[in-house]
């Protein structure tokens, strides 16, 4: 193990010898880990490394085989997440853990009502949160549904549970992977205001930019042990990846097609969407994607992204206006469903894998030919051909690195990074003619990154229409050989890939060109 010394503070928490194992998948193994208290530390590794597996151990979501837990210097057994709160942590998931049909209020109260009159307990609570809101600059509507709040607000909530439940230690898992620029600057605001008031803050992310600049201290996860631990200020992003993968990475240059075939994969004219309550979600949009080329739609979230995507995918209404997709012309009076879309050879990669791409319940197997259950190949009779579904299943795995290699396994049992993997595998193995692909690395490690990179340029240039919406500045520049940049539903910015730079994209994303004039 490569151990460089860190500075002689007293311990937060001490993580002796720590191994789990799942069935024939060794997650843990040996893990010795320090973690100062009063310091932000970061924890890397590819997906499937045993990170979220690690801190499920710390939090009591799953039991150690073998090892020891000390906190503040002292032993603890922790059997069940009652247990990890009463000793003062908190954590908060990649997927959050609230109820959408209750208050931010009643969210944070549930399970630790201070009496069984629940009016008496809200009241209390709505000072204590008030108190925390104000400290930490945390502002959130503590009536509102969380359901109806953005996802930057509900990770909020999340964060204020903890510390409403007097949490000393806070974890977060992936705590970036789901938010805007701006969201996520904000949340590095409210870590470090934690910090100085002594909170000690566990990070977990792929983001190597975000370890250098938010981090005091880094430990890397390869293959179920730690392999270094380092002085955040004494390793560099090169090293971090390096360590993470077992080898150097190379920086990926593709070429950019400035004239591509004159054939239109998506030809989309004046598209205009008016959501259940009357806001204009996609504003007159026109605009073409052609065979043989990827064109990158920038912004930032919630500027109707996510509804283009799901009315070329067949899942919303297009409202007024039309588009044609691989020849097929789509209007208000001729809709279509995402059966037929794939029918004609379009695929889509959800930006939101765990509501539309696979079913956490299913076995990877299952989640890998949803949608296309009902293909000749994966049918005997009236019934599924499991053996042929995970033989299928294995080859994708492997094709795309998905670990681990296991059909059986349940869908939820993979990190967030592998689920993602495994939805892409099955999309992009169908050689599409048309590819809508939404945040295709939210969540994936560094490694996958290069992998599905090269996949999406692949498919490209096997004459593919591609579509990619990414809040990934560097993803959309590396990526696309056009770019267009929506703001508020309309279309504000257009140019060649290879003409793009941040600064121009980030003006055109705030539309605040004419202001920069």
């Amino acid at each position: 193990m490569i151990n460089q010394p860190l500075a002689n503070q007293p311990l937060s928490i001490e993580l002796r010898k720590i191994s789990k194992r799942f069935g024939r998948v060794q997650a843990n193994k040996d893990i010795d880990l320090k973690v100062q208290r009063g310091t932000i530390h970061g924890i890397v590794g590819e997906n499937g490394a045993g990170k979220s597996t690690l801190m499920s151990i710390l939090y009591g979501f799953y039991q150690a085989d073998k090892g020891e837990i000390l906190i503040n210097g002292k032993p603890v057994k922790i059997k069940s997440s009652r247990d990890a709160i009463s000793s003062g942590i908190g954590m908060v998931h990649q997927h959050f853990m609230l109820v959408d049909t209750f208050t931010v209020l009643e969210n944070v109260i549930l399970g630790a009502e201070q009496s069984a009159l629940l009016k008496a307990s809200e009241v209390n609570a709505r000072e204590a949160l008030q108190h925390l809101s104000d400290e930490y600059q945390m502002s959130v509507p503590l009536d509102a549904l969380v359901g109806e709040l953005p996802v930057g607000q509900q990770q909020r909530t999340e964060i204020l549970k903890a510390l409403y439940r007097n949490a000393e230690i806070l974890i977060l898992d992936e705590p970036t992977g789901v938010l805007t620029p701006q969201e996520a600057d904000q949340l590095f605001r409210v870590l470090q205001a934690l910090k100085e008031r002594g909170v000690t803050v566990i990070l977990i992310t792929h983001k190597l930019r975000e370890i250098m600049d938010i981090t005091d201290n880094v430990s890397v996860l390869r293959l179920g042990e730690i392999v270094s631990t380092h002085r955040t200020a004494d390793t560099s992003t090169a090293e971090l990846a390096e360590l993470m993968v077992g080898r150097k990475l190379q920086t990926q240059q593709f070429n950019k097609i400035d004239n591509p075939t004159t054939d239109n994969g998506i030809e989309v004219r004046n598209l205009t969407v008016t959501d259940e309550r009357g806001l204009t979600r996609l504003d007159n949009v026109s605009f073409e994607v052609k065979r043989g080329e990827i064109v990158g739609i920038a912004g930032v979230a919630g500027n109707g992204q996510s509804t283009l995507l799901e009315v070329l995918a067949g899942i919303q209404s297009p409202g007024s206006g039309s588009f044609t997709i691989n020849d097929y012309q789509v209007d208000a009076n001729s809709p279509i469903t995402p059966k037929e879309m794939r029918e004609i050879g379009v695929q889509h990669v959800p930006e939101d894998r765990l509501r539309l791409g696979l079913v956490k319940s299913f076995s990877a197997a299952e989640s890998s030919v949803l949608g296309y259950q009902n293909r000749k190949r994966f049918n005997w009779r009236l019934f599924l051909n499991i053996r042929k579904i995970r033989a299928a299943c294995k080859k994708l795995m492997q094709a795309f690195d998905v670990r681990p290699p296991d059909p059986k396994l349940k869908s939820s049992s993979f990190s967030g990074g592998n689920q993602q993997k495994l939805i892409l595998a099955r999309e992009l193995d169908k050689s599409p003619a048309v590819l809508l692909v939404g945040q295709p690395t939210r969540g994936v490690d560094i490694g996958a990154i290069e992998l599905i990179h090269q996949k999406i340029i692949d498919i490209r240039d096997d004459n593919c229409a591609v579509l990619l919406v990414s809040v990934e500045l560097d993803e959309i520049m590396t990526l696309s050989d056009h770019i267009i940049v929506m703001f508020e539903g309309h279309i504000v910015g257009t140019m060649k890939g290879s003409d793009a730079d941040k600064t121009t994209l980030g003006l055109m994303m705030a539309n605040a060109m004419d202001d920069a004039a």
